[in-house]
């Protein structure tokens, strides 16, 4: 498979696929990949947002700078526009899927740690609800989770 853009997928577009779009970004970058990411959210609700101010003090930590992000809904035209779409957890998966307009584009549609080779959990858990520790632990998991990803793409 020839991968050369990817689209991450969470729920709101706020916090975790803005996330792993930054940590993606910069290591795709590193390792001189010549792949482009973006992020979006299966739900519109916060369309135009910024990303959460706790993830964005969470990533700043590591340094991941997610200052300039804007929320945006997943649409139609990302399924032709991309090759890869990483949902971050089932229910995206599904939401997904459902959105394809066909079942080959539906194709492109797979779970991020599954995909990423990343070690369990198979989903990327919505901090949104918890603590700063909750925070910490999704860039963790967003760090190690794209080194497997960038290990994958230099393989494909």
């Amino acid at each position: 498979m020839n991968v050369r853009r990817v689209l991450f997928v969470c729920l709101g577009n706020i916090c975790r696929s803005p996330l792993v779009e930054a940590v993606a970004r910069k290591h795709l970058d590193e390792a001189g990949l010549d792949v482009s990411v973006a992020s979006c959210g299966t739900g519109g609700w916060h369309t135009g947002e910024g990303a959460d101010r706790r993830m964005i003090a969470a990533a700043r930590v590591a340094g991941h700078d997610l200052s300039a992000h804007c929320a945006r809904q997943l649409n139609a035209r990302d399924f032709d526009d991309y090759d890869l779409l990483l949902a971050m957890d089932r229910a995206n998966l599904r939401e997904l899927r459902q959105h394809a307009p066909n079942r080959e584009l539906a194709a492109k549609a797979v779970l991020f740690l599954e995909w990423s080779a990343a070690a369990p959990p198979v989903e990327f858990p919505d901090p949104w609800h918890g603590d700063a520790a909750g925070f910490a632990a999704a860039v963790a998991l967003a760090e190690r989770s794209v080194a497997g990803f960038v290990a994958r793409l230099r393989t494909a």
